[in-house]
């Protein structure tokens, strides 16, 4: 069988990561599978190019400025939205004609267009679209937020600064004209994103399975490191949390400083236990200056794995997670994860056995959580080998192969 995965780059961002690892456990499970990208960043084998550097620059500039133009030129919005109207041919790409099955991954910011989509289910390949945000379910933006314009029509949308019907109205007519004309089957990577596109307006109807995110469970330990390797005293129980950039809005970081203060103003006797040990860029550092927790600020740094094997709780106060990769990587190293509910945590947590899903927003409920964590009687390898049972990439990589066998006949 023959599959090629389209994704923006083979290592920017999340999907790319996820995707390009799909890949690798595609072809160790005996598939010949590929992914071309628009932005290669490694010398990966598996990956190939598809447009040329000046003609992909050309069209994300006019894609962008044409969101900018309508969004009241917000900088800030700017890449919050995705119009779908540039993107690369690749219909008649050797890969695209040589495969079996083409399965479209994250796809934004003039990878591909809807009408370029449109032209590869005209030509009769069956088409995998696996999602990692909200973007296809929505009119025009990747996280839906508070919004529920995507359950009906969506117009005046926040992310634009308009009125009526705009951008985010025409892209959604345009998702659901494409959607009703072709034969595309679409993969949620959670049961909770599944959920939201289900109660959308244009997919509610759509074929949707829910095929979690492959991960590398053979790359964590569940064996602990000692406290001293950075600078923490013995005694005390570590709490990792980590992103790519903690202060992006999304993380939740406010969330994690009112967490703190909560701890150390109605609990001193727990917050004389934790330290903190954080991980990633950080815009505003000024925001490390409120943390009410002892806490070590590592930057950005390159072996995760061994970050997570010196703590004994991962933390993610993210606002919304698809499937949070942070929770994956803490459990599989041993440590317990606790976090709100909003996204595809349950998938990764069962409450009161493998972690604490705490309520949404609330700091009491996460230091309780936090509390339980502390006490709770779970070995460190049982959480390893629950990320290992859920997530193992051989695993996902059997679970696509039937679901290609299934569309293809």
């Amino acid at each position: 069988m023959k599959v090629v995965l389209i994704n923006k780059s083979d290592s920017k961002g999340g999907a790319a990561v996820v995707s390009l690892r799909l890949v690798h456990a595609l072809v160790d499970a005996g598939v010949d599978a590929r992914m071309l990208v628009i932005d290669k960043q490694t010398d990966d084998p598996l990956a190939g190019t598809m447009g040329s550097k000046w003609c992909n620059k050309w069209r994300f500039l006019a894609e962008r400025v044409g969101v900018w133009c309508r969004n009241g030129f917000d900088r800030s919005t700017l890449f919050m939205t995705d119009p779908a109207t540039h993107g690369v041919n690749i219909a008649n790409h050797p890969w695209i004609k040589e495969a079996d099955v083409v399965c479209l991954n994250w796809v934004n910011q003039s990878t591909l267009s809807l009408k370029g989509i449109e032209q590869i289910a005209k030509s009769g390949k069956p088409i995998v679209w696996t999602m990692h945000d909200m973007w296809n379910c929505t009119g025009s933006c990747h996280h839906a937020y508070e919004c529920q314009g995507y359950k009906t029509t969506c117009e005046s949308c926040h992310l634009l600064g308009s009125k009526g019907r705009d951008l985010s109205t025409v892209t959604q007519e345009r998702k659901r004209q494409l959607y009703r004309e072709t034969d595309i089957h679409f993969v949620a990577v959670s049961n909770w994103l599944a959920a939201k596109c289900r109660e959308s307006s244009v997919m509610h109807d759509s074929d949707i399975s829910v095929i979690a995110n492959a991960f590398p469970v053979e790359n964590f330990s569940a064996a602990r490191l000692p406290n001293v390797d950075y600078g923490i005293n013995d005694d005390k129980k570590v709490i990792v949390m980590g992103a790519a950039r903690l202060d992006d809005p999304v993380k939740g970081f406010d969330q994690l400083i009112a967490v703190t203060k909560h701890v150390a103003e109605h609990k001193p006797e727990l917050a004389q236990r934790l330290h903190l040990l954080l991980f990633g860029a950080i815009k505003d550092e000024s925001l490390l200056d409120q943390i009410a927790l002892p806490y070590t600020h590592l930057g950005v740094v390159n072996d995760v794995a061994r970050v997570y094997s010196h703590g004994d709780i991962v933390l993610s106060t993210s606002l919304y997670e698809t499937l949070p990769g942070t929770l994956i990587e803490g459990q599989a190293s041993g440590c317990v994860p606790v976090t709100f509910g909003m996204g595809g945590q349950p998938d990764i947590v069962d409450h009161l056995k493998t972690g604490y899903i705490a309520e949404y927003k609330d700091a009491a409920s996460v230091a309780k959580g936090i509390e339980w964590a502390m006490g709770a009687n779970v070995s460190r390898q049982f959480l390893h080998d629950e990320v290992e049972r859920k997530f193992a990439a051989s695993k996902i990589a059997q679970q696509y192969i039937e679901l290609f066998e299934k569309i293809k006949t």
